[in-house]
């Protein structure tokens, strides 16, 4: 795993090569047409700081190259090595994905007769009773963290922690850089003030 200062470098490069390489080819967007290359570009870059090589990186690739104009988007601000990365991310994804969702699905029908079979029962002691509720309590929760992490809903439960922290340690490095480029730019408009104010 990289040093925090190492990732916070990459996903700015990162970022900031793929905002330029937007605003340079289109230089009247309203505001909706840049709150969308932001996020974009922020997704794209720490995916792609990443080289696509964990699934929630791929995730987050395959889903900015599914709609037409993002896939065009996600081009020009991964720049020459789209083709190589959305190539990687459109093989992996598209095999992977399928077998996994039917492997999920019959687990998940298993779990939930096994629990059926559970409640059928007159006198269960405390124990098992217990258990069940703490297993329901556990899936519910994994289930949650699928949906969050991009790509989670395709993961086992060990796959699924790995990418989760994976996942966070690139997400705390996007937060950071961009805490500090807010802060930065407001305290460039609080002098611009200032200064105006002086004169």
């Amino acid at each position: 795993m990289r040093s925090p200062s190492s990732l916070k470098q990459e996903f700015l490069k990162r970022w900031m090569r793929g905002l330029q390489r937007c605003t340079s080819s289109k230089k009247d967007m309203n505001v909706l047409e840049r709150k969308k290359v932001i996020k974009l570009s922020a997704d794209l870059a720490i995916a792609s700081a990443r080289n696509g090589t964990t699934s929630w990186s791929r995730a987050l690739i395959a889903n900015a190259s599914r709609d037409n104009d993002n896939r065009i988007l996600a081009e020009r601000i991964l720049g020459p090595e789209s083709d190589i990365l959305i190539k990687r991310v459109s093989t992996s994804v598209g095999t992977v994905s399928c077998n996994r969702k039917i492997r999920s699905k019959k687990i998940l029908k298993r779990s939930c007769n096994s629990v059926r079979r559970v409640r059928k029962g007159t006198h269960l002691p405390q124990k098992v009773l217990a258990k069940s509720i703490a297993k329901r309590l556990v899936q519910k929760r994994t289930q949650i963290l699928k949906r969050l992490v991009p790509g989670g809903e395709f993961m086992d439960e060990l796959s699924l922690i790995e990418e989760t922290l994976d996942y966070i340690a690139y997400l705390r490095a996007q937060v950071d850089v961009m805490r500090c480029i807010a802060s930065a730019t407001e305290l460039i408009n609080h002098m611009n003030i200032g200064g105006n104010k002086m004169v």
